[in-house]
C-alpha cells in the first residue's frame, strides 16, 4: 500500500469489512513474523462505540483475526483514555475485555504507564514507553467531531499514548501544534478509521451521525485531510492538519492522493437517534438513502448551521435511491436525485461539495 493511497469500504459489518480492506492491502508483506503490533483504538471514556464516541469493538477483531489467521501472535491493544475516566472501565464498557479474553491479546493501559522525554524541534513531550516500544502501529481512531479542534480523527488519536498529565498539558499549548509534534514523536504504520458511527459535535458522543464506512490509509495527514472533507470542514481551519504537514509528517492535498472505492454503500435504515439530528433534517425528504451520502449531508447541514446559512434554505431537500427516475421540486442530493431541478453529483458527494454547491444556490 502506497503512502498517497486511501482505501474506502462502505457497510455496517465492522468485523468482516476490517478483514475485507486489510485482504486488498497486505500489510502481512510488510510486518515482520515476530514483531510487536500495537492497536490504538479511539476509547476516550467508558461509553459504547453506538454513541459515537469509541471504536467498535467489532472492527478490532477484525483486525485481530486477519493477523492471527495470518500468523502474527504478538498483538496488544493499548490505550489511555482521558483524564477523568479510567482507561481499565472504558475496556471493560465498550467491550475489550470480552475481546481480549476471545483472542488471548493483552489490554495495555496506558495511564499506567511510564513515559519518556522525545524533544521535536523545540518541544519535549513525554510519550509512553509501550507506544514507543511497539514494532507496528495500527491507530483506529473514530470519525467524529471536536468542540476544540473540529474533527478528531488520526493525527489527535495518538493522544491517547501520553500521559495524564500531557494531555493536561496539551491543552494549556493550544492543542493544535503539540498534536503535530507528537505524531513526529511516534509513528503510526497503518490507520484504520471507523466511520461506521460518528458524534456530530463531540468527542464524548451523544450524537451519533450513521456514516456506514472505514478508511484505511498510511499518511495521518492525508487521512484528517479527506475526514475533514467529508465532515464538511476546511482543511485550514483545523491547524494541526497543516502542522503536521509543514514536519514532513504527511501530505494534505487531496489532488496527490488516489483514492480508491472498493463498493458503493446501499440503502439502509438511517439511526437519526439525535434530537440534534432530528432538527437538522427536518427539511429532508429522504427515501432509502445510503447511509454515507445521509451521513455527509448532516454534517454539511451542521457546517451551513454554524455559518448562520442554514435558514436560507427554502426549499426541500431530496435524498436516496428511492427517488430514482423522478421529478423532483427541490434540491437533489447524489446521482440518485438528478432529476431535482436543483441537483448535487456524486455518489456519494462530500459534506464539502454540499456546502459549496448549497452556498452557490443561496
Amino acid at each position: 500500500m502506497d503512502k498517497n493511497e486511501l482505501y474506502i469500504l462502505y457497510g455496517n459489518e465492522p468485523h468482516k469489512m476490517a478483514k475485507e480492506i486489510l485482504a486488498e492491502i497486505k500489510i502481512e508483506e510488510e510486518i515482520g513474523r515476530d514483531e510487536l503490533i500495537g492497536i490504538k483504538p479511539n476509547l476516550v471514556l467508558a461509553r459504547s462505540s453506538d454513541s459515537g464516541a469509541t471504536t467498535d469493538p467489532e472492527l478490532v477483531s477484525g483486525v485481530i483475526e486477519y493477523l492471527q489467521e495470518k500468523g502474527f501472535k504478538n498483538i496488544i491493544i493499548l490505550e489511555g483514555s482521558w483524564i477523568g475516566d479510567r482507561t481499565t472501565r472504558a475496556y471493560q464498557v465498550c467491550g475489550y475485555d470480552k475481546l481480549a479474553e476471545k483472542y488471548g491479546v493483552p489490554l495495555i493501559d496506558l495511564q499506567q504507564d511510564s513515559a519518556k522525554n522525545i524533544k521535536v524541534k523545540e518541544l519535549e513531550i513525554k510519550v509512553c514507553e509501550k507506544a514507543l516500544a511497539v514494532d507496528y502501529l495500527i491507530n483506529m481512531p473514530v470519525l467524529k467531531g471536536h468542540c476544540q479542534t473540529g474533527i478528531t480523527c488520526a493525527l489527535k488519536n495518538l493522544k491517547g499514548c501520553i500521559p495524564d498529565s500531557e494531555k493536561r498539558r496539551f491543552h494549556t499549548l493550544g492543542l493544535h501544534k503539540p498534536i503535530a509534534y507528537l505524531n513526529k514523536a511516534l509513528q503510526q504504520d497503518l490507520i484504520i478509521v471507523d466511520g461506521i458511527l460518528g458524534d456530530l459535535d463531540f468527542e464524548e458522543g451523544g450524537n451519533p451521525v450513521q456514516m456506514n464506512r472505514v478508511i484505511a490509509g498510511k499518511d495521518p495527514v492525508l487521512v484528517d485531510s479527506y475526514a475533514a472533507e467529508i465532515m464538511g470542514h476546511n482543511i485550514d481551519d483545523i491547524p494541526y492538519i497543516r502542522f503536521a504537514q509543514e514536519l514532513i509528517i504527511g501530505e494534505m492535498d487531496l489532488g496527490k492522493a488516489r483514492i480508491i472505492e472498493l463498493n458503493k454503500d446501499k440503502g439502509a435504515a438511517i439511526k437519526r437517534k439525535s434530537g440534534k439530528i432530528k432538527r437538522l433534517v427536518q427539511n429532508v425528504e429522504e427515501e432509502m438513502a445510503c447511509s454515507a451520502c445521509f451521513g455527509n449531508l448532516v454534517h454539511a447541514l451542521k457546517r451551513l448551521e454554524e455559518q448562520g446559512r442554514l435558514n436560507h434554505i427554502n426549499e426541500k431537500i431530496f435524498i436516496g435511491q428511492g427517488f430514482q427516475g423522478k421529478e423532483l421540486t427541490g434540491i437533489g442530493i447524489g446521482v440518485c436525485t438528478k432529476g431535482a431541478h436543483k441537483f448535487i453529483k456524486g455518489c456519494p458527494p462530500t459534506a464539502s461539495e454540499i456546502i459549496k454547491e448549497l452556498l452557490s444556490i443561496y
